[in-house]
């Protein structure tokens, strides 16, 4: 009988620190980004948690230097070393900028950027940007000299936006070759790094 209580004491115990437990981290990690990762139930190891937690606050105030406008913005998100950018900013250089900055940031392994241009929608101009884009990505995903999962690609106003890491530097030419095939090109803006340029490469 005294086992039997005791059993049940620290089962109750159990779900007790349980429940503070939920109350002080909350169920779940979704936001914006959508992950919806129970934090129980996080794969990452709490050094990978800790290490994308600083990460992505250095992102946040280094991008919050260049404009605090950023801060209400621009939001991040750091996981297993893989940055997911959303927001709104004015202009396509103010987004390439943004991306650049997360490039540099030390640890980073992959950059996702979904920043929107803020405009009034024109839907002759956006089936033309949208074609030149689709465009350039099947040329890069049908090149074998080019890793296309290495490479964002935006269009604005007939100006080709490309962000990404390049294994090499005749890579980084390739792409700027595929991106001049494309009829209807006015401008081609990059902001393609190296692998060697990265601070902290994978293993």
């Amino acid at each position: 009988m005294f086992k039997y209580k005791k059993m049940k004491l620290k089962i109750l115990i159990g779900f007790f620190i349980l429940s503070i437990l939920n109350s002080c981290v909350g169920a779940s990690s979704t936001g914006i980004f959508g992950t919806g990762v129970t934090i129980a139930l996080d794969p990452r190891t709490v050094g990978t948690q800790i290490d994308d937690s600083i990460m992505s606050k250095n992102l946040t105030a280094r991008i919050a230097l260049v404009d605090k406008y950023y801060l209400l913005s621009v939001k991040t998100k750091v996981l297993d070393g893989r940055i997911f950018v959303t927001g709104k900013v004015d202009t396509p250089e103010e987004k390439l900028k943004i991306t650049k900055i997360a490039w540099e940031t030390k640890g980073a392994r992959s950059v996702k950027n979904d920043i929107k241009i803020k405009e009034k929608f024109n839907i002759k101009q956006s089936s033309k940007d949208l074609l030149i884009t689709s465009q350039l990505r099947t040329a890069l995903i049908i090149s074998k000299k080019i890793k296309a999962s290495n490479y964002n690609i935006d269009t604005h106003k007939n100006k080709i936006y490309i962000y990404g890491i390049a294994i090499s530097d005749d890579e980084k030419k390739e792409v700027i070759i595929e991106a001049k095939k494309i009829s209807g090109v006015e401008d081609i803006i990059t902001s393609i790094l190296l692998v060697e340029d990265l601070r902290v490469q994978k293993n």
